[in-house]
């Protein structure tokens, strides 16, 4: 898949709906809030909730999250340079 998109696993062939929820701490659009009362959010899909997004569109829904973007990762030299031990 293009654009950062993982598969997860087989889809429905009509809606093209993964057959699981994706981790949504791996998605581009997850935050977290400063808001004890709905400490995780997703922009894509404008909510805040106590659970993980992904959880509240199968539960509005009945289907699985389709948006997950993957995070881009960060470009380094090399991993943690700063924290080895130089003895």
């Amino acid at each position: 898949m293009s654009n950062g998109s993982r598969n997860f696993g087989p889809k429905d062939s009509e809606t093209n709906i993964p057959d699981r929820a994706p981790d949504c701490r791996r998605c581009r659009h997850f935050k977290i809030t400063w808001e004890p009362a709905f400490p995780r959010a997703c922009l894509l899909f404008g909510v805040k909730c106590k659970t993980m997004p992904a959880t509240e569109v199968f539960l509005s829904s009945g289907k699985h999250c389709f948006a997950f973007q993957a995070k881009k990762q960060m470009a380094t030299d090399s991993p943690r340079s700063d924290l080895k031990d130089d003895k």
